[in-house]
């Protein structure tokens, strides 16, 4: 249990035997009437987000997630496979928990598993990665970056907008958040 002045981003609540998790908060005092917390809570097996207010200071119960580094090892065809860095322990994780970080998973990359009593809630991706450019039509004379944007797929079959510059085999910076281009990477 903990008091709602504990709220972090990140933070897992138990609300009537559902799992969500604070995407945002913010501590609310107005001139009349007693302090609450507005919070926008993201359900960590289905995704829907919500908005929930709380008094200031009530308990909320919270869930104990064990947070720990992984290593993306491949995909067997019914889920991802995942290496626990600490003692090799080897988890497979459906892909609709996996959900959009497939999009920017490499053999041999680092990410973070959240589990509840064993049970995979998801996977936390780097807030950016390094891809090379597999396929995009070739740039012309003259694009520039302030020109426009062209399709590029990149390692993991993932398209992505990039500037009309940017060639076939070239490393970019990806955020895995939007999918949105960041930079060329030397």
């Amino acid at each position: 249990m903990a008091t709602t002045n504990d709220l972090k981003n990140g933070t897992v609540l138990n609300i009537d035997g559902q799992l969500w998790s604070v995407v945002e908060f913010q501590h609310v005092k107005p001139g009349k009437g007693p302090a609450f917390v507005r919070t926008k809570l993201k359900g960590v097996t289905n995704g829907k987000v919500v908005s929930k207010t709380f008094n200031a200071g009530v308990k909320v119960e919270t869930a104990n997630v064990d947070r720990r580094d992984y290593q993306y090892l491949y995909n067997d065809g019914e889920g991802y496979v995942f290496m626990d860095v600490a003692d090799y322990e080897q988890v497979t994780i459906d892909a609709d928990i996996v959900d959009t970080a497939a999009n920017f998973l490499l053999e041999g990359q680092q990410v973070i598993v959240a589990m509840h009593e064993g049970t995979p809630l998801y996977v936390e991706m780097p807030a950016s990665v390094v891809m090379e450019i597999t396929y995009t039509e070739p740039g012309l004379q003259g694009d520039r970056s302030s020109a426009g944007t062209k399709p590029a797929t990149i390692e993991t079959g993932y398209q992505i907008q990039v500037p009309l510059f940017l060639e076939t085999g070239t490393k970019v910076k990806v955020d895995t958040r939007s999918g949105d281009y960041l930079g060329r990477v030397n």
